[in-house]
């Protein structure tokens, strides 16, 4: 049985790409897919940012609690953090547009599941939980760690999605000029340097926002 994150908007970390103070400068976000299950099995699936350092070997996890990952962690600590390059699939996950979760297999150390499609995964164990704030702030360690496929490479388009996935989840927050405008200068590395999966993925991206405004002018 899977269950896709119903919860996308508080699940992402809305603060990838703007510059934090980590309390290390050997520290560093990186933008990737989580997957985490309940007592039952359940599969559930989320874009999260966590805080690594070069060496890959513990994960700083940032969810609400009102969160999926959360809820799951807290049952069963044991999950798996994806690099991936393929934007689509991180928008429809961000945006509720993911109807399924992709091909997985079983982790090799823990009880969980991997992207069958994914560049990198790490299987990790949760060893700490700080639930003092809406936001949790949960300490994990790497356990294992394997590769699919090499990573694609630099892409400006794909650098430009995911900028626009993460300003379609603050639709709530920002006024709609700014991000028409932003949306605006993010379509010219999309359509200069795209391929088909990141031209799809920012047209839902902007479709995704033109229902949003269309319902809240109802």
């Amino acid at each position: 049985m899977v269950r896709i994150e119903d919860r996308a908007k508080l699940e992402y970390d809305l603060s990838l790409i703007e510059v934090q103070n980590t309390g290390n400068n050997d520290t560093m976000i990186l933008e990737g897919l989580v997957t985490s299950q309940d007592a039952a099995g359940k599969i559930n699936l989320a874009p999260m940012g966590p805080i690594v350092d070069a060496s890959m070997t513990h994960l700083t996890l940032r969810p609400f609690q009102t969160s999926t990952t959360f809820q799951n962690l807290r049952q069963h600590p044991f999950g798996v953090f994806h690099v991936v390059d393929d934007v689509l699939l991180i928008a429809r996950a961000a945006l509720h547009r993911l109807d399924e979760i992709p091909p997985t297999f079983p982790a090799e150390k823990i009880s969980g599941s991997v992207l069958k499609d994914c560049c990198r995964w790490y299987e990790f164990e949760v060893t700490e939980c700080d639930a003092s704030s809406e936001r949790s702030r949960l300490e994990a360690t790497i356990v294992h760690s394997g590769r699919v496929h090499d990573f694609f490479g630099l892409h400006r388009a794909r650098h430009a999605v995911l900028e626009a996935t993460i300003l379609a989840t603050r639709l709530h927050l920002l006024p709609e000029h700014e991000v028409r405008s932003q949306l605006t200068a993010l379509a010219s590395p999309v359509e200069k340097t795209a391929g088909p999966n990141e031209r799809e993925a920012f047209a839902l991206v902007c479709s995704v926002v033109d229902e949003w405004y269309r319902a809240k002018s109802r």
